[in-house]
């Protein structure tokens, strides 16, 4: 098929996959099925891999910025719709996980963002209340979905555009320029504010 075409049945089923309602066989199968083609077992294999590949590439100012709010005694969470493949990707594979006090992915719970269910998992998770949280994601609906909840949103362009919005918020960990290693927050600022929780989106 064009690639036209596969964009917009990646993009249009997604929601069920990433809810974990499809197993990984199920849900490229009936992709296939939707595109009047068909796919075998080691094709299926090599798109897995391939798909796993695409969301692996990570935010280095995002990452080191986790670190930060754990050194900093902040609360923070991870929030993610995701396919139980990346998942387990991720549980295996990467230690920054471990700077998560507490983690949602979508295909555990099976709930996706926007669905309000899964901000207030989260919430508990981290127990805390939405006043006391705020979420960074880069779609503007899922922003909203929190925002409607009384959570602090702010929708992720660059760590720049992040770091500006934080620091017009009063937040008392500010995220470093990762190009050029400067501080964009004062350590001595830390400990001067009670901590928040954090819910972000990688």
């Amino acid at each position: 098929m064009s690639f036209e075409v596969f964009r917009t049945l990646w993009e249009t089923t997604r929601d069920t996959y990433d809810r974990g309602d499809l197993t990984p066989q199920e849900y490229w199968l009936k992709l296939a099925a939707q595109s009047n083609t068909s796919l075998d077992r080691g094709q299926i294999e090599r798109l897995r891999k391939i798909e796993i590949e695409i969301w692996a590439h990570l935010d280095q100012g995002m990452l080191n910025w986790v670190s930060q709010l754990r050194a900093a005694g902040v609360k923070t969470g991870l929030l993610s719709n995701m396919p139980t493949d990346l998942v387990s990707y991720l549980r295996a594979n990467c230690d920054w996980m471990e700077n998560f006090d507490f983690k949602t992915f979508s295909s555990d719970v099976k709930l996706i963002k926007p669905d309000p269910a899964i901000y207030k998992h989260t919430l508990r998770g981290l127990g805390i209340s939405a006043q006391e949280a705020l979420f960074v994601d880069d779609r503007e609906v899922n922003i909203r979905a929190a925002r409607a909840l009384g959570i602090h949103g702010i929708e992720y362009r660059s760590i720049a555009q992040l770091k500006d919005e934080l620091e017009a918020l009063g937040f008392p960990v500010l995220p470093v320029d990762v190009e050029t290693s400067s501080p964009l927050s004062e350590a001595a600022s830390l400990g001067k504010r009670p901590a928040q929780g954090i819910k972000l989106q990688l």
